[in-house]
């Protein structure tokens, strides 16, 4: 299996797509672990991989982000690293483990050496890949769920949010997040132009901002694109596309990429 890995990266034309399409393997992986593991009975699969492994986001994304369904005695954080870690290594995988499940959001990281430097990318031996994994044990109320069954490098099943829960958790990180993460602004334009008259979950939109204690104008159906467009204009473009070019699969999407065209798409219903 690692050799395999390996096989793939050198498919690549560069190092950025080498690291990038290491991690997603090993993402992969990850989720097949956490099927057999019977994960998906209590957790549901979100965030930029969910829509990349799902509906075909055309970048990567860097970490594996879970949201508890429903309470369970048989849910158990470390036990599901516990099994992440065995199986990599039965796998042939060096694998360090670190947590921290002592809050709301539970979050580890799954750190690989040797594999950049093994892959070419990297020329000291101990740099890592890492595989960041978050799950919030309290989110807010409202998801809609479905099941998908996929192939991605192997076949997946797994519990996910429909697209407009998808898009409510999008919008909800537009409105709070403290910082310019240009992979929001990607995605929101992603949403957008694959989905003329996409609308967001706003029940978990509402929820969410209320539970973050978001102090600004909430989303409603009138004003969504309004607000955005307002968060759009006052945004350092230069910093959303340092942020997203070397996670993109064609970088020349960042032609197309604009903030007049992600305003012009706001426009748009």
């Amino acid at each position: 299996m690692k050799d395999y890995l390996l096989e793939l990266a050198s498919r690549q034309t560069n190092s950025y797509n080498k690291l990038n399409v290491m991690r997603e393997y090993l993402q992969a992986y990850a989720i097949r672990v956490l099927f057999e593991e019977s994960a998906f009975r209590t957790l549901a699969f979100i965030g930029g991989t969910a829509l990349r492994f799902v509906h075909h986001l055309p970048r990567y994304s860097e970490d594996l982000d879970f949201s508890i369904l429903k309470s369970s005695d048989s849910y158990s954080f470390l036990n599901i690293l516990n099994r992440l870690k065995k199986e990599f290594n039965l796998a042939g995988f060096e694998i360090a483990v670190s947590y921290n499940d002592q809050k709301t959001v539970q979050s580890a990281f799954l750190k690989f050496p040797r594999l950049q430097f093994e892959a070419g990318i990297s020329s000291f031996s101990d740099q890592n890949i890492s595989v960041k994994i978050e799950v919030d044990t309290n989110p807010p109320s409202g998801a809609q769920i479905q099941s998908y069954i996929i192939n991605k490098y192997f076949p997946l099943s797994f519990i996910s949010y429909d697209i407009p829960s998808l898009f409510a958790g999008k919008i909800h990180a537009l409105l709070s997040r403290k910082y310019t993460k240009g992979r929001d602004f990607y995605d929101l334009g992603w949403y957008l132009s694959r989905w003329k008259d996409i609308t967001p979950n706003f029940t978990l939109l509402i929820n969410a901002l209320k539970q973050t204690h978001y102090s600004g104008k909430y989303s409603m159906p009138d004003n969504w694109r309004q607000i955005l467009t307002s968060i759009i204009q006052k945004t350092n473009w230069k910093t959303v596309t340092t942020d997203i070019q070397n996670f993109l699969e064609n970088p020349s999407d960042l032609i197309i990429f604009t903030q007049a065209n992600l305003l012009e798409l706001l426009k748009r219903q």
